[in-house]
């Protein structure tokens, strides 16, 4: 009998788990797990909420005595409620300010409400038109930093007169266009000075490339050797290629190739390549570009055979755009007559107008010009009157005197076959501006002669200190002082603070300079914990940089802990020397270490986990600044002593350039 009903009581329990899970299964109840124990049946598992719990033990509860079940379900738990993402997109252009997004409401933590910033925005514009609103509220509390980034925001928003802004709790994003490269980078730098701690910045601003007309070339060849007097690209490859191939041709040192906008064509850089080839070929010459017009001067020496040759390889060369005006090799010109016109500029400022003009009009002119680019009180104008002069003399005379006014102090000789500038400028760029100014104002085929030397003493970034110099600076203060911290923190020490005012006084006379703050730790402790210690005490010295007015917008604090140690760690003296803090030029090599702590006392004030600082220098080239020449220092006309001799005469007249189609 015991057997029967042991027999029994398994069926009823196989039979009742069979039937519940198929009931189960067509009610798609599908998380559900079914056991019996004798007589009992056990339900467990989650379900999705209450409610299905409830209905799995009504359906079990119809197929089995209720007394019977098990209940071991459990209920998954009611996810909370989640804040809405705050975030404002802020519009600025001609047209006004647009203001789109969700903000909090006014309330606890939020003192910027929809109001107060309806309001800060309106002020920004010209007119105090109330911008366009398009936000939002939501009654919730204002997260963390939410009110320092909208501010900040705004604060953004009034500097950039063309930008989108883009603002979240902790987070300010800026697109926007700067005028020039010097613009986007006093944008950049006074972004960086007005963010507040703990609001993160990523700013992308652009610049447009200059806009440069005419668009000029110059490469001359004489006894001085192969140089450019002027060169333009609109592409980084165009330059590149333009100056691979004045290397190629002999050309040494470095020298400037702006470029910009304003090519009439974009086969610039293959017309340029084959006339500086062209040029290479003769004894000397010279090509003078003025957008598609193209003077090809024989110089000095040049055989009529080994010119038509260069021509022909030129004409092969050049793209159909271009119109060639070829001055051939021509005999000793005569003695030149006694019309003329000079100009001379004193360091004072003074300059001094002599010689010959056609009439008491152009005179007029040519006063009224001086007078405005040199000056009211400087111009002294002792010319006398020649209706006899050439044509287009008043044009040879102005432009003679635009060149002039490039210069520091120089001469200007105009004469009726040629313009001679010669002088001395502080500017790196003054040279190629002259020749822009005669190719441009004289026209093609014209002769001028430009003998423009450097002189380092007057110019005045030459004064600036090297990144190099800057960086010994630091590291000459840094020999028997340390900036220490707070134990076991990224706190500076106030004992620390006037080394941290010394290092910022260096800094500020570098503006831009590209350096890497490292912060290091001795190995005591955790890694990761001195990994995080040694990132948090470079970026302290950075952000004690900046509220000191330093430009860090090319630093990058970084964190090495303990995997580079100077010093033994099993001391406590080179425990003291690893904990330490380095500044290195971006792409150079680490100073000479600086020494330790002057007295014992400063070792002991930090317990054995504690890290300090020491800065450190390094010494080679540091990035070039935005919207300079990347690579190239520029031109050093110190040692040329000798002239840039133009066309003296044109023989053949250019084909017609094509009408713009545009």
């Amino acid at each position: 009998m015991l057997g029967i009903s042991l027999a029994t009581v398994l069926m009823i329990e196989s039979r009742s788990a069979s039937v519940i899970r198929e009931r189960l299964t067509e009610a798609r109840i599908d998380w559900v797990e079914v056991a019996t124990d004798g007589m009992l049946v056990q339900l467990s598992g989650t379900a999705p909420n209450e409610a299905a719990r409830f209905r799995a033990l009504n359906l079990v509860g119809t197929l089995i005595d209720s007394g019977r079940v098990r209940d071991l379900l459990d209920v998954t738990p009611t996810t909370a409620i989640q804040a809405p993402r705050f975030s404002v997109e802020m519009l600025r252009n001609d047209d006004g300010i647009q203001l789109g997004g969700l903000i909090p409401a006014a309330g606890e933590g939020n003192g910027f409400d929809l109001d107060s910033l309806m309001e800060a925005a309106g002020a920004l514009t010209a007119s105090g038109s109330e911008p366009a609103n398009m936000l939002q509220t939501a009654n919730w509390p204002a997260p963390e930093a939410w009110e320092d980034s909208l501010r900040f925001g705004i604060d953004a928003l009034g500097l950039l007169k063309r930008s989108k802004i883009s603002v979240s709790a902790g987070l300010v994003e800026v697109t926007a266009i700067a005028d020039s490269p010097a613009e986007k980078r006093r944008f950049e730098t006074e972004l960086d000075r007005r963010k507040p701690a703990g609001v993160t910045l990523e700013a992308a601003i652009s610049a447009p490339r200059p806009v440069i007309t005419p668009f000029t070339l110059r490469f001359i060849k004489d006894a001085e050797g192969l140089r450019f007097d002027a060169c333009s690209a609109d592409t980084e490859r165009a330059r590149s290629a333009i100056l691979a191939a004045a290397a190629a041709a002999g050309m040494e040192g470095p020298t400037i190739c702006t470029i910009g906008l304003g090519t009439p064509t974009p086969r610039w850089a293959e017309a340029a390549v084959a006339a500086i080839r062209a040029v290479a070929s003769m004894e000397a010459g010279s090509v003078t570009f003025k957008d598609a017009d193209v003077t090809f001067a024989a110089g000095e020496g040049v055989t009529e055979a080994a010119f038509e040759n260069s021509l022909g390889d030129l004409r092969a060369g050049l793209p159909d755009l271009f119109s060639i005006d070829p001055l051939p090799p021509t005999p000793e010109a005569e003695a030149r007559g006694p019309a003329e016109f000079t100009a001379r500029l004193l360091p004072s400022g003074r300059v001094e107008l002599r010689g010959r003009l056609v009439d008491e009009r152009q005179q007029n002119v040519v006063e009224a010009f001086a007078r405005a680019a040199f000056g009211a009180s400087n111009v002294y104008v002792g010319t006398v009157l020649d209706p006899t002069l050439p044509d287009g003399w008043p044009v040879r005379v102005l432009s003679g005197l635009e060149s002039l006014s490039q210069l520091e102090e120089g001469n200007l000789l105009v004469r009726s076959e040629t313009v001679e500038v010669k002088g001395v400028t502080g500017s790196m760029d003054a040279r190629g501006r002259v020749t822009q100014i005669l190719s441009s104002g004289l026209g093609q085929g014209q002769s001028f002669r430009v003998d423009v030397k450097y002189d380092e003493k007057l110019d005045p970034l030459a004064a600036l200190p090297t990144p190099e110099e800057c960086a010994a600076d630091v590291a000459r203060l840094m020999q028997g002082s340390k900036i220490t911290f707070q134990p076991g923190s990224a706190e500076i020490v106030p004992d620390a603070s006037p080394l941290v005012g010394k290092i910022a006084e260096v800094l500020l006379t570098c503006p831009g300079i590209a350096l890497e703050i490292a912060g290091h730790t001795d190995s005591q402790g955790s890694a990761g914990g001195n990994q995080a210690l040694s990132q948090a005490r470079a970026e302290a010295v950075q952000m004690a940089l900046l509220g000191r007015r330093v430009d860090t917008s090319n630093m990058i604090a970084k964190g090495y802990g303990e995997s580079t140690p100077i010093a033994d760690n099993t001391t406590e003296q080179g425990r003291e020397a690893n904990r330490r803090i380095e500044f290195t030029l971006i792409g150079g090599t680490p100073a000479p270490q600086a020494a330790e702590s002057d007295t014992e006392a400063d070792a002991a004030a930090e317990t054995a986990a504690d890290d300090a600082a020491r800065p450190e220098a390094a010494a080679p080239p540091a990035p070039v600044s935005a919207g300079a020449e990347a690579a190239e220092p520029g031109p050093d006309f110190s040692q040329d002593t000798g002239p840039s001799l133009a066309p003296e005469e044109k023989t053949i007249r250019p084909r017609t350039r094509p009408a713009d189609k545009n």
